[in-house]
């Protein structure tokens, strides 16, 4: 016998009820908010991190070279994306705690998405002929000679390091996510600090030999030796950082559930347990 099944039809009054309610559901507002904090974060770290600096000069301190490894004449100069990269693991952390590891993975894969389009974006506007009678000399006073060189400067960076980055991204995201569930299944709603940054720590060791490996290794020729040595330094920064921001977690805890009511943050820390995406009945906001 042959099932025809009726499919529900809505008139566009109550479609867009329907999309009004959506959107005015506490839950749904914090998790847009929160993708879309992750995604721009990702992007722009991934934007500036052409830029090196001196993490010694931040502090007004001289740089001392030193010996790690055998590698001499290795100092704290680090890539301006490690300024950004440690929030998020922390925004990583908190939409893992909320809405499950779906969500985390979710978020992860349009970032790369986005990511990749941004860079593509990029090799456009580096190839497109550029103005000759006005922009490319337009900075001479200030110094720079050619803004097409200096265009493709900024935004023309290895493809060995942008491919190592979003690799080292992704398997660094489903570490974080991973860890922070096996963590969690032992301590409970307690110690969110305990498994966020233990999460992190191990997760930030992976993501800075994944992405010199590639990116310096097979890309550039780098001995393992090295590898190893300038992974260690840009962890070094990392494993600090992580343990800096370790407040911020605790002090957005209290704050999504004052947001949210302590009600409806149970349920949601239950779904997201349930390795699924967390969704409760819609709530004012």
């Amino acid at each position: 016998m042959l099932y025809i099944h009726s499919v529900p039809t809505f008139t566009a009054n109550q479609l867009l009820f329907m999309i009004h309610k959506l959107l005015n559901d506490k839950p749904t507002k914090l998790f847009l908010f929160l993708t879309s904090f992750f995604v721009a974060n990702a992007l722009i770290a991934e934007c500036i991190g052409s830029k090196l600096f001196s993490l010694e000069s931040v502090f007004g301190i001289t740089p001392h070279p030193f010996t790690l490894l055998g590698e001499k004449g290795l100092t704290f100069t680090l890539t301006c994306g490690v300024l950004l990269w440690p929030l998020e693991f922390v925004m990583t952390d908190i939409v893992n705690e909320y809405y499950g590891p779906k969500a985390v993975r979710r978020i992860s894969f349009i970032a790369i998405a986005l990511i990749s389009y941004a860079f593509l974006m990029f090799f456009v506007a580096m190839r497109v002929p550029a103005d000759q009678s006005f922009w490319v000399g337009s900075k001479k006073d200030q110094g720079i000679p050619d803004m097409q060189l200096a265009f493709s400067g900024i935004f023309g960076q290895g493809m060995w390091i942008i491919f190592g980055s979003l690799v080292a991204f992704f398997v660094s995201q489903l570490l974080d996510v991973w860890i922070f569930h096996k963590v969690k299944r032992v301590t409970g709603e307690k110690h969110i600090w305990l498994r966020a940054t233990g999460s992190t720590l191990v997760s930030q060791l992976v993501d800075s030999f994944i992405v010199l490996y590639i990116a310096f290794k097979w890309g550039n020729g780098w001995s393992t030796q090295r590898v190893i040595a300038v992974g260690l330094v840009n962890y070094s920064y990392k494993a600090c950082m992580a343990l800096v921001l370790t407040p911020l977690i605790i002090l957005a805890e209290k704050g999504i559930t004052r947001y949210l009511g302590e009600e409806v943050t149970k349920q949601m820390k239950a779904a997201a347990m349930g390795n699924g995406v967390a969704l409760v009945e819609p709530t004012a906001g």
